[in-house]
């Protein structure tokens, strides 16, 4: 099957994001990151969160009294980033090419990583994180892995209507190429004119073993594997494995 993304900033996701996802997987990953980093930093530490997304995570480390970068390759996140975490430094930029001074005493990616699409662009993410940590710096992330396919990608249907925007979303699966696809079909109200939207969302699943060789090749060490359930989401099973390393 040949896969071709229709859009790839997912500047047309983010008022959705902001208003219905970002707060509640922020209040539930803040728990998590307390047990598995924050509480292996010092205070003030510097944290680069990279695909920050609509910044509601960020904020709440600004409240910890943490220094936040967040970085994401949308501008329409990024928007809502500096509202919701004004006193945050933002960078619009791509995980698979930011280049940062190693000025960070850790860097946590959450629910971005599955939308890089092969172990190569992943390994270079990795390398990218590396050069931006500290030595001893912590690295942090999370992804939905191979074996947790099955209660997600199952062909469902979902609908979605807004105000100023209204689609329906199909997930399908491709066992050989393991990649999901949310095929989102649908009209969105720009400048008062409903025009019609059509956009691929993709998502790449890897092994652990894989996600855990990549990180020790790049020179991680002292990678740890931690599952974590979070509560679903609109009755979606959500089930994640954090991955945490150290420079």
């Amino acid at each position: 099957m040949s896969y071709q993304k229709l859009d790839s900033n997912y500047d047309y996701f983010a008022q959705e994001y902001n208003e219905v996802y970002a707060q509640i997987l922020s209040e539930q990953t803040i728990q998590i990151l307390e047990k598995l980093l924050l509480v292996h930093l010092p205070k003030a530490a510097n944290i680069l969160d990279l695909c920050c997304g609509t910044g509601q995570l960020a904020q709440k480390l600004l409240i910890k009294g943490y220094q936040i970068t967040g970085l994401d390759r949308s501008e329409s996140m990024l928007n809502y980033a500096r509202s919701n975490a004004p006193k945050g430094k933002f960078i619009l930029c791509d995980a698979q090419s930011f280049e940062l001074p190693p000025i960070f005493d850790a860097v946590i990616s959450m629910y971005a990583l599955n939308y890089v699409m092969n172990l190569e662009e992943l390994m270079g993410v990795f390398r990218n994180v590396n050069t931006a940590l500290k030595t001893n710096g912590i690295f942090i992330f999370n992804l939905r892995l191979e074996e947790d396919f099955k209660s997600y990608w199952d062909n469902s249907t979902t609908r979605v209507v807004r105000d100023d925007y209204a689609w329906i979303s199909q997930k399908s699966y491709n066992f050989e190429e393991k990649i999901g696809q949310i095929q989102i079909t649908g009209f969105q109200l720009i400048e008062k004119e409903w025009k019609p939207l059509e956009q691929i969302i993709l998502e790449k699943t890897y092994s652990r073993a894989e996600v855990q060789s990549a990180l020790e090749k790049v020179g991680f060490r002292q990678v740890s594997v931690h599952e974590e359930k979070h509560d679903p989401v609109f009755k979606e099973r959500s089930e994640y494995t954090y991955f945490v390393s150290y420079k």
